[in-house]
């Protein structure tokens, strides 16, 4: 079957870099539903991956920053460490299969085979009603910049199998918008097989392939729209276009906005970077001066303005527990039969243990963090628990559980 091509090419441009990530998922997303149907990958297909990976290996640069030209005055520098690495696996896992695969996993990453064999041996024979999960950072590994986090092959094949084999309901939540660009957009599993929930949970789209939504009051709308509008204005001047383009740069989700302030790499001066959230804590005030609409949440990379809801001591922001609620009915999960899985990597990610296991205490969680305290946080909230130092162990569980 022919695929989509990619040859080699020099990366100058950030616009180029986000085309050639862009082919990457069309070609991924081909080779997934090629192989998961019992299909084979040809040596033109894994040309393509090598030629994107040495694309993106000889931008210019130094000490693992790269130089993309933003426009014909300005530079920017950033790290590509998960779009090589994710490349290197896939091609890997395409010429010596999975095995190859796992080996340099266990190479990478220290008792690797260690916590598999926890992991499976705490699920091993269950089949879930709800596999509940946080994306990156979790199942997915940690990129620079949410556009190019392009799933990988491996990633989406070992997802697929656990999803098809062991649980009724698999579901993504995810801070991210559904597209534009969204967990749609980077995601290259087969459609219909995974539950997208997105903006928190507040949009998502179903295993028919149907989208739904919370909704939300034309008021609330109409001030997150003037929000957004004021928002674009500023990306638009020269000394904040670069908060766009670092880390989730700007989202605009159904119910609330994300805009990076930082990224992983820290390219942003600790003062700058302060300074704007101080710009958009004052804008947000103006807009909303009783605090009636949003609250913001910062996690030091992004921040987060979100609609509120009514909670039950007065108005809140929609949290990940609300999403577990809301898609349980929504969907009529029967989340009181267990047992349920729920996986994440940060404290917003607690919460949907604390929903889940309302429903049944039947419960399992599986976290990704090297932060004890999360970890004691985690292990009291849900006795069924382990911890894990990286989603490459918690997807390899997954797969391993799936047979």
């Amino acid at each position: 079957m022919s695929h989509t091509r990619i040859d080699f090419e020099k990366i100058r441009t950030l616009k180029d870099f986000y085309d050639l990530m862009a082919q990457t998922r069309e070609l991924r997303f081909a080779l997934v539903n090629e192989l998961y149907t019992g299909g084979t990958v040809d040596a033109a297909d894994i040309a393509s991956l090598e030629n994107a990976r040495r694309s993106l290996q000889e931008i210019p640069g130094s000490g693992g920053r790269y130089q993309l030209e933003l426009d014909a005055d300005r530079i920017i520098e950033v790290e590509l460490d998960y779009e090589i690495n994710e490349l290197e696996k896939d091609i890997l896992y395409l010429e010596q299969g999975e095995a190859a695969l796992l080996s340099y996993l266990e190479e990478i990453h220290t008792g690797f085979r260690e916590h598999v064999a926890a992991g499976v041996a705490m699920l091993e024979g269950k089949s879930f009603n709800a596999f509940i999960t946080d994306r990156d950072g979790t199942i997915n590994n940690y990129c620079g910049r949410y556009r190019s986090s392009v799933q990988s092959i491996y990633n989406a094949i070992w997802l697929t199998r656990f999803a098809d084999t062991c649980c009724e309901n698999p579901i993504i939540i995810t801070s991210a918008p559904l597209q534009g660009p969204g967990i749609v957009d980077v995601s290259v599993s087969p459609e219909k097989k995974i539950i997208y929930a997105a903006s928190k949970g507040r949009e998502f789209i179903d295993l028919t392939g149907t989208r739904r939504s919370f909704e939300i009051a034309p008021e609330k709308q109409q001030i997150l729209d003037r929000l957004n509008e004021q928002l674009r204005e500023l990306m638009a001047m020269p000394e904040y276009e670069k908060f766009s383009l670092i880390g989730s740069g700007l989202q605009f989700k159904f119910g609330q906005t994300t805009i990076a302030r930082q990224d992983i790499s820290a390219s942003i001066p600790a003062d700058e970077s302060q300074a704007f959230m101080e710009k958009l804590t004052e804008m947000v005030a103006a807009l909303d001066p009783d605090g009636h609409n949003f609250r913001i949440e910062d996690t030091g990379l992004d921040v987060e303005i979100i609609l509120t809801i009514e909670g039950d001591e007065g108005l809140k922001d929609f949290d990940k527990a609300d999403s577990v609620n809301y898609l349980a009915q929504e969907m009529g999960l029967e989340m009181a039969r267990g047992p349920h899985l729920v996986c994440g990597d940060t404290g917003s990610d607690v919460p949907m243990i604390d929903a889940v296991m309302a429903y049944s205490e039947e419960t399992y969680a599986i976290f990704v963090t090297a932060d004890d305290e999360l970890g004691n946080r985690v292990m009291s909230a849900c006795p069924n628990s382990l911890i894990v130092p990286t989603p490459d162990v918690l997807v390899a569980i997954l797969n391993t559980l799936a047979g």
